[in-house]
């Protein structure tokens, strides 16, 4: 997500993060719940359900929850650790102040949410 940034968007981000370690086993976003975050995989694994299906897995450098925010629509799937992980988490907030002011966030963000969008 963020190759490719400059030092200045880096330092952006850095600002509106939150670095969190979480353990395996915990529930990063829920199905058909309101999405309040912007999850990045530092480091560990996680695995994406759709209606009770695995349908995929998520790891180094691997991002999540950004078409709730996108879109102001539920969550599409439950993201759940799979190992030992560490996050960079922005709030709703965070999110949309990166999305103004850095273009290689927004643009990166938005074709991520095309390509993931449902149906």
């Amino acid at each position: 997500l963020f190759a490719g940034f400059s030092r200045d968007e880096l330092r952006a981000v850095a600002a509106v993060a939150d670095e969190l370690d979480v353990p395996a086993g915990r529930a990063l976003t829920r199905q058909g719940e309101p999405g309040r975050e912007f999850v990045v995989l530092v480091e560990g694994e996680a695995t994406v359900e759709e209606n009770g299906k695995a349908v995929a897995t998520l790891g180094r450098g691997d991002f999540l929850g950004e078409i709730a925010l996108l879109t102001r629509s539920p969550r599409t799937a439950t993201v759940t650790t799979t190992a030992p992980s560490r996050l960079l988490v922005l709030s709703d907030r965070a999110f949309r102040v990166l999305a103004d002011t850095v273009p290689a966030f927004a643009a990166r963000t938005w074709a991520a949410t095309a390509a993931r969008m449902p149906g």
